[in-house]
This record gives C-alpha cells, structure tokens and sequence, in this order.
C-alpha cells in the first residue's frame, strides 16, 4: 500500500463518524492493492455533486484511489460486520470484499458514504478471495444509475476500474473495483449482528449514530426507538413502492441487502420486468420464487420484523410489552406501501383525486396485462402517448371495456386531458434497462468497447424525456426459448 495522499486536488473531504461505533461492528482493513489498474468508468456528474474533480479523478493517482493502491486523504479503511437472513437462512456476514475508505462531505454538507467493492480480502471473506469481476461491476454501474434516472433513492457508482488481475470463478475472468457512494452501508443485517454478538448497548449506540445520521428530523414521541422503526418502515414502503411501480425485481432480498437509510443497495440478480407477471423471478438462485416481483412487499415487511426483533430490547424492558409496540409498528407497513402504490398507478393512469372504483380500475388492466402477456414498460408507455392500438391488448373486448371506464373516470375530474398527459408522462418511463440491452453493452465492454454502455446510459439519464434517441431502446428483445436468467455478481 502506498502512502496517504497529502496534495489533495482530487476534492477528498472524509470524514469517518462510522469508526466511532462499538469495535465489533467493524475491522480496520487497507484494501489490497491490485497489479495494473486502468479506469473503465467515471461517472464525472456524481463526482461533482460530491466536490470532487474529475479531471484528477481520471489521473494516475486518482485511479490508484479507485484501485484501493493509494489512500486519500482523510480515509480510515474499515470493513463493516453484518449479519442477515439469507433465503430466509440466518448467517453471520460482513464485508467479504468491500472496504469503506470513510465519509465524504460534500460541498453543501451532505454525507455519503465512499466503498470500494471487489477490493480484497477481509476478516468477513470466509473463504472468498474477496475480488469482483468486470461484467457485474459495471452492470451494477447501469442499474444504479438508470435507478436514480427513475427517481428512486438508490446507491450511486462513481467509478470501476479494472484491475490488471485475473480472478478465478466458472472461467478466468477480468478482475474488477465499484466504488459506491451511499447515503451509508447501514443494514438490517447490521442491527441483526449487534442484537446477536454485542448487547443492548451495542443496538442502541447503533440505533443513536443511524437516527443522528438519516432521522434528524424525527419526532421521538412516546418512545425514541419505536419512533425510529416507524420510521423505517415509512421509507421501506415508500421504496418497495417505486420498485413495483416501474416493475424491478432486486432478486436477492436478504436482511443485510435492506439500507435503513431508505435506499436500494446491492444490484446483484436484478432484472426489469418485460411481460408483466406478478410471478416474474430472474435470479438463478430463487428456485422457489421467495424473492418474486409480487412478493417484494411481503419480504420487506418479513426483513422488517426482524430489525424490530432487533431492536426489542430498547423498546421496552419487558418483553411482552416491546412486543406489542413493534407489533403495532409493524402492522402499518401494508397500509403506507398501498397508500404509495395506489397513488402511483393512479398517476401512471393520469388520474388525481380519488374514487372507490380506482383500485378495481387498477387490477383489472393489471390482471388483462398478466393474462395477455403484455409489456409492463410498453403497455403504459402506449397508453401515454395515446397509441392504446400500440398494445397487445389492441382489439380485445375486454381492453375496449376498460379503456372506455378509464377514459370516463379521466373526464370526471378537473384537471384537463393535457394535464393528465403530462402527469402520466411523468410517471411511466419511456424507457428502463431492458435486460438484453444491458447483457449487449456488458459484452461489448468485457471486449473493451464502452460505447455500447455510454449510449445506453445517455438514455437511461432521463427515461421520462421520450425523446427519438430512446425509441429504440424501447424496443422488446426477440422471443427465446430459454428464459432470462441472472447471477449472484462475484
């Protein structure tokens, strides 16, 4: 490892607040340097929003940061300890091959998180060698970014370099290192870890740093620590939501892959829908569809009631009655995650306001969709434009029925038909990762062409302009006889 850098042109500002924690929750670990590394990506307009510049950035000492050969100043690697149910299985875990180099605080005050991924390994590898490779860093890299494009709070990718090294999985495959920015890496799982191996005390520090850190604003109430979960729960509604409102599948669900902060975190077996299906699962490893699109909100609320286990000692001293209180807690996530999906399928639909009959309105294009095997993107992406012949469903009596009570519910309000357009424009994306489009710019850059990626990216930045660039991009892969299948990143 080569020295701090002490001239900091790059814009570094770390701070490491996380080191302040209980040691259990973490390890000091230096990333393991790496033999050759070249930049693949930099993402410059994430770079600026955090102070930092790009143009250093792409300089040998800024890629030698990005490769974990070279610390910034200010930085106190560490490796975080996690736990988290996995399909369900509880395990101990932890950063198995990611470092956090510390804190940025950006030129407005902001405080996010900087982790190097694939950066060696560490006391939590069990036995891994703690590196990543090329196509999945990258592809994490397009869905993160094409997550933010929809307006959903997710980690970013500020740069992936490709290191120089081989690393061993099915094949040899080209040795990679994400860095992530986060609003922090604080998980479920990491509320899981300090209930199982630390004790009440541990939680609660863990509990005062995340609420100082993401909850300044809330209003402690009754009880500081239930308020807390609530809390959480609001954002994991409001999140899961979004998710099934553009139709994204995260694939791989666990405790330790859930940020308290509210974000989406960890793209590994991750998909878009294509034909809508609530059924839909991509990943290799869900054989049994526990993960599924129509299941998300069901295991965001499983992966809920274990933080509240967690949590319980703080609640209340007696069991029973912290029971209760996480129990009530916990009962209100059906009702915010309905409360955000139905507002916005309302708004996918053009509709403001409400009636009673919305909801059956809502299904029942749903259940015509699922049945005919139509686009989930495309169906609302015509019916935006206008063009419902543009659809599958084009000619069924059934559609002809629906289309003709939803354009009776849209002349009952008062906004106009430009306004209901407009408002539907900025709901339905025009255009979102389909997956051959991002298997086709994976390949193209495992063979050094990134331009496949770029332009892809250039259309993801803003998937509500419906522009001519993005029609193309709109368009369905050929029919297969094998399903879309995706991979655990490694």
């Amino acid at each position: 490892m080569e020295n701090e850098m002490t001239d900091n042109q790059s814009g570094w500002n770390l701070e490491n607040s996380y080191a302040g924690l209980p040691d259990l929750l973490f390890t000091k670990q230096n990333p393991v340097p790496v033999r050759a590394p070249r930049l693949m990506k930099l993402n410059e307009s994430l770079a600026a929003s955090l102070g930092l510049h790009a143009e250093v950035l792409r300089g040998s000492d800024g890629v030698d940061v990005f490769a974990g050969n070279q610390l910034p100043e200010g930085a106190e690697p560490l490796a975080q300890a996690y736990a988290g149910h996995q399909f369900s299985y509880f395990n101990r875990l932890g950063d198995g091959r990611a470092v956090l180099l510390g804190e940025q605080i950006t030129p407005g005050g902001e405080r996010f998180d900087i982790q190097l991924k694939g950066s060696g390994r560490t006391s939590y590898s069990r036995g891994g060698d703690g590196r990543a490779a090329l196509g999945p860093m990258l592809r994490e890299y397009i869905i993160s970014e094409a997550m933010h494009g929809l307006g959903i709070p997710t980690t970013r990718s500020l740069a992936v370099v490709a290191t120089g090294e081989e690393i061993v999985r099915e094949s040899l495959l080209t040795g990679a290192i994400l860095t992530r920015v986060a609003a922090s890496h604080i998980r479920v799982g990491t509320f899981q870890f300090a209930a199982q191996w630390g004790t009440p005390e541990d939680v609660r520090a863990l509990a005062d740093y995340t609420i100082e850190r993401h909850y300044p604003e809330m209003e402690d109430g009754d009880n500081r620590y239930v308020s807390f979960l609530k809390e959480v729960i609001k954002r994991q509604a409001a999140l899961i939501a979004k998710w099934q409102l553009v139709g994204f599948i995260h694939g791989v669900m666990n405790t330790d892959n859930m940020a308290i902060s509210g974000e989406s975190i960890d793209y590994g077996p991750c998909a878009f829908m294509d034909s809508y299906d609530p059924a839909t699962v991509f990943s290799s490893i869900d054989r049994e569809g526990r993960y599924a699109y129509g299941n998300q909100p069901y295991i965001g609320s499983w992966n809920l009631a274990r933080l509240a286990e967690a949590l319980l000692p703080l609640f209340d001293e007696d069991e029973e009655g912290a029971i209760e209180l996480a129990q009530d807690a916990l009962s209100d996530f059906s009702e915010h995650f309905h409360l955000h999906w139905q507002s916005g399928m309302r708004a996918k639909l053009g509709i403001s306001g409400e009636e009673q009959e919305d909801e059956a309105l809502i299904e029942s294009l749903l259940l015509l969709m699922q049945n005919s095997k139509a686009d989930y993107t495309n169906t609302f992406r015509a019916l935006t434009l206008g063009k419902p012949e543009a659809t599958v469903l084009h000619g069924m009596p059934e559609f002809d029925e629906w289309h003709d009570k939803w354009q009776a519910r849209l002349g009952r309000q008062e906004e106009s038909k430009e306004q209901s357009q407009l408002l539907m424009r900025r709901s339905n994306p025009a255009v979102i990762p389909r997956n051959h489009r991002v298997e086709e710019a994976l390949e193209a850059a495992e063979q050094g062409n990134l331009c496949v990626m770029d332009s892809l990216l250039a259309v993801l930045e803003n998937p509500y302009a419906y522009s001519e660039e993005q029609e193309a991009y709109a368009l369905l892969p050929e029919e297969s006889p094998r399903p879309y299948r995706t991979f655990c990143g490694t």
